[in-house]
């Protein structure tokens, strides 16, 4: 079932769990986050990065939109920092159902314009925005990029963002970074801002960045309020990991026989991740309120 992000994550939002958000870039990714949410009655977001529209191509996501309509679990198909408003107009044309356009490396009150841009187009076709305030750190290992020195989310910028840009859902910058963090590094992060967040504004609140923290600080985001978590690098390195596993000790070369095994250990990092954030089995609460897919009314 696919829905935008608000749907989906009203109901997180009311029951206190986040949604694990999972960049997928072709249909070994897309298969592990489908199976692993269906295998779990998890709701889940495919997130896709404007690099990966670029190597998927549009046409992919047909398929996926496809498969995700004919699943009893509830799925979001999201474009994931969308720089431009071409960007954003790729994704709304290819049927995603939630986009995020990232001004956070512009000045507050152009951040503010452009973000409402976007909100006042996708507004009237049912497509959810989020918005970013604040900057992700980079630990060099990933495609999302980031800066060196992270700016965290100031919650007064926080409530006047969220009300003159109207959107839907807002990421926070309160210590993490996009990739994984190198050997010796332990990302600390800064609760009190997320809490101070959390009181002043009332939409659902969004960590970028989420792999490879410790587990502890995750579960305590959540609790305090996150209800989308992106997770990218983790499930990723697991597949790669095996592939390389396998292919450094035979001479195969069918991926039906090599990408079975890289699938699998995706797919455990993946249902880990979901009972982090305390989604496994929340796909039923959907279906007992009776949750209608995304533009039902045009079907």
């Amino acid at each position: 079932m696919l829905l935008n992000m608000t749907e989906l994550l009203t109901v997180a939002k009311e029951n206190k769990f986040a949604v694990g958000a999972f960049n997928v870039a072709d249909s070994n990714f897309l298969r592990v986050v489908i199976e692993a949410a269906e295998e779990n009655d998890s709701p889940a977001i495919i997130a896709v990065h404007p690099t990966e529209l670029d190597f998927t191509k549009d046409d992919f996501f047909q398929y996926a939109l496809a498969r995700v309509k004919n699943s009893k679990v509830p799925f979001v198909i999201h474009m994931d920092h969308g720089d431009n408003l071409a960007s954003i107009m790729r994704a709304v044309h290819s049927g995603f159902s939630s986009v995020m356009i990232d001004g956070s490396l512009l000045p507050f009150e152009e951040n503010i314009a452009v973000t409402k841009e976007v909100v006042d187009i996708c507004s009237k076709i049912g497509v959810s925005v989020e918005g970013e305030l604040g900057t992700i750190g980079s630990t060099g290992t990933s495609i999302e990029g980031g800066v060196t020195e992270v700016i965290y989310t100031d919650p007064a910028d926080a409530r006047r963002f969220v009300k003159e840009t109207g959107i839907d859902t807002l990421a926070v910058a309160i210590g993490t970074a996009h990739g994984i963090y190198p050997k010796g590094v332990t990302p600390k992060l800064k609760m009190d801002v997320l809490e101070e967040i959390k009181r002043d504004t009332n939409i659902p609140l969004v960590l970028h960045g989420g792999s490879a923290n410790p587990d502890e600080e995750i579960k305590k985001a959540v609790a305090i309020g996150i209800q989308k978590v992106n997770i990218s690098s983790d499930y990723k390195y697991a597949f790669y990991k095996k592939c390389r596993e396998i292919l450094s000790s035979t001479e195969l070369w069918d991926p039906n026989v090599i990408n079975p095994e890289c699938i699998e250990a995706a797919k455990k990092v993946v249902t880990e991740k979901m009972g982090l954030f305390n989604s496994k089995g929340k796909a039923q609460l959907y279906r007992d309120a009776g949750q209608a897919p995304w533009r039902s009314e045009f079907l």
